[in-house]
């Protein structure tokens, strides 16, 4: 089972990879473990992309794709993996097709976690965290029984400086214009499916699993 999962910044796809995790035992890779994992084991390419990084510039797709190579062809990845954040233009999406064709595998389905831009941000600007324990609230969602203070330690709540309106809405305009031809490239390859993601937690992983399954 090979999956690409896709969703909008705030559509949840961290929760919703580790209940895939737990119904097919395989690993969730997303980008940034990546990075990390390749710069922790000093590879030459994890060198490479700590070169930039340090810089502060952007990590170029020869790098990134080498990563990405040498993470799937890794023993876990054999009888299956989740892809988070890669491929994110079509000449990436290029680029993993080959990759996997090398290692003889290729995607079973790519799962976008769709969640109307309204709601995201609604998310996003009513998301408070606890200073003390990081614990995460919602002032609609999921409201602490008392405003403002943690239930769990009685820590102060607070808003993200990135949790405004603004930011989301810019977020969201930069993630749609990239990920507009992903959409089109992966249904004119007929693996392509979306799923609500404005649905109870349990009902979008229901969803995910019935059509992997199915």
């Amino acid at each position: 089972m090979h999956i690409l999962l896709m969703g909008p910044p705030g559509a949840g796809k961290g929760t919703q990879a580790a209940e895939l995790v737990k119904a097919f035992a395989i690993p969730h890779i997303s980008t940034g473990d990546m990075f990390r994992a390749a710069i922790k084991e000093g590879t030459a390419l994890g060198r490479e992309a700590k070169g930039y990084m340090d810089q502060g510039k952007l990590v170029p797709d020869s790098v990134t794709i080498g990563i990405v190579r040498e993470r799937l062809a890794k023993d876990d990845c054999k009888k299956g993996f989740i892809l988070d954040g890669f491929p994110r233009t079509v000449e990436q999406a290029d680029a993993l097709d080959g990759i996997l064709k090398e290692l003889g595998l290729k995607l079973t389905r790519v799962l976008n976690i769709n969640v109307p831009a309204a709601d995201l941000i609604e998310r996003a600007t009513g998301r408070r965290i606890c200073k003390q324990c990081g614990a995460t609230y919602h002032v609609k969602f999921n409201p602490p029984k008392k405003e403002g203070i943690c239930d769990a330690c009685g820590g102060e709540l607070f808003q993200r400086a990135d949790d405004t309106a603004e930011t989301m809405k810019n977020r969201l305009s930069v993630y749609e214009a990239s990920t507009k031809p992903l959409i089109d490239y992966y249904e004119k390859a007929g693996i392509y499916t979306e799923v609500d993601g404005r649905q109870a937690i349990d009902k979008v992983t229901a969803d995910l699993i019935s059509t992997l399954k199915g």
